[in-house]
């Protein structure tokens, strides 16, 4: 089975300015559809985290617990908590709160970010990116894991048999890391015995598989029991009435975004050619109707050799809040399909 989800940065990447007014209505939007997914079936929810103009998730574990109270069954996670920026107690007790909330559905996708913006926001020195997230992922781990922590590192004060309060309803609450193309990152999943959730946002899915067997080796060499391991993708997609219809109403908005984010990273352009390459069958994202996106998400989980989730990040085109209730009616549809 592979669970199908959506991943929200809670973006207004077309506002040229945002308002108070304009923003509320933008989060009470945004928890119709959580909720619309829960009643369509969809298996996970997850909040991005952002420190910028243009989103909305600067606080993820807020939005997640007001979605808590408003569904029943469908998964909260974050997608992804800047770990790196944050301290580890902290976002432990504001998810192990969200998991008595919501009944023990919450889970956490741990990484160190697309954007930057967090480090100097919270007071941490940027050449310090890996160092900072592998000391405070080992500590997120020992909290997890117990209730009294002794711990040390360089970043944080050491913690000396001191507990760590709420405990949450699941044991152990579920930690996925968040991961790019980086191979070390990816050896550090499988070590760790952490279920992992790979971002591709460009170029062919089936090249990451060398990355994903990485992952299998290291978590195989390292012990941890076969059946336990997971794989989860995080694509850009749409689903439309029919893919025309879906390429129409994605492109516009999905252009427009992603040469806006290509200025600040060196990017050339987005053009049609190169999108509709990115949306072909083996391109990385994830655009059409019904049954031509459940066919490409069989195919990309073959690629890699066998995903247990997919989610779906829609805001990347500016889509107005009525296609994206319509298109989660669709993915739901593609579940069906996909799982037979």
């Amino acid at each position: 089975m592979i669970e199908i989800g959506i991943d929200s940065f809670a973006a207004k990447f077309s506002e040229s300015n945002s308002t108070a007014a304009d923003d509320r209505q933008a989060m009470h939007q945004l928890l119709e559809r959580i909720g619309h997914a829960d009643r369509t079936g969809l298996d996970v929810f997850g909040i991005g985290e952002h420190h910028r103009k243009g989103f909305l998730d600067s606080a993820p574990a807020l939005i997640l617990a007001a979605a808590a109270s408003r569904t029943r069954n469908i998964r909260l996670t974050s997608a992804v908590t800047v770990l790196s920026a944050a301290d580890p107690v902290r976002v432990f007790q504001e998810f192990a709160t969200l998991d008595l909330i919501s009944g023990g559905r919450t889970e956490m996708v741990v990484g160190r970010g697309s954007f930057t913006d967090a480090f100097p926001l919270f007071g941490y020195n940027l050449s310090d990116y890996d160092a900072l997230f592998t000391e405070k992922l080992d500590l997120l781990l020992k909290i997890r894991d117990n209730e009294f922590v002794t711990w040390s590192g360089k970043f944080r004060p050491a913690m000396r048999n001191q507990p760590v309060y709420p405990r949450p309803l699941q044991q152990p609450l579920p930690i996925w890391l968040g991961v790019g193309g980086t191979p070390q990152s990816f050896v550090r999943a499988g070590v760790l015995g952490l279920p992992l959730m790979v971002a591709i946002i460009g170029g062919e899915t089936h090249r990451f598989r060398p990355l994903v067997d990485l992952y299998r080796e290291a978590w195989l060499k390292s012990g941890h029991p076969a059946e336990k391991m997971s794989v989860g993708l995080h694509s850009l997609g749409y689903v439309g009435p029919t893919t025309e219809a879906a390429v129409r109403d994605f492109y516009p908005g999905y252009a427009e975004s992603m040469t806006k984010v290509g200025e600040e990273r060196g990017w050339p352009p987005m053009t049609e050619e190169r999108f509709l390459g990115q949306a072909g069958p083996r391109g990385a994202l994830i655009v059409g109707g019904v049954d031509e996106v459940a066919e490409k998400i069989l195919r990309h989980s073959e690629a890699l050799g066998g995903i247990s989730r997919l989610t779906f990040q829609l805001d990347t085109a500016s889509l107005s809040h009525e296609k994206l209730m319509e298109s989660i009616e669709l993915i739901g549809k593609v579940k069906q399909i996909v799982n037979g």
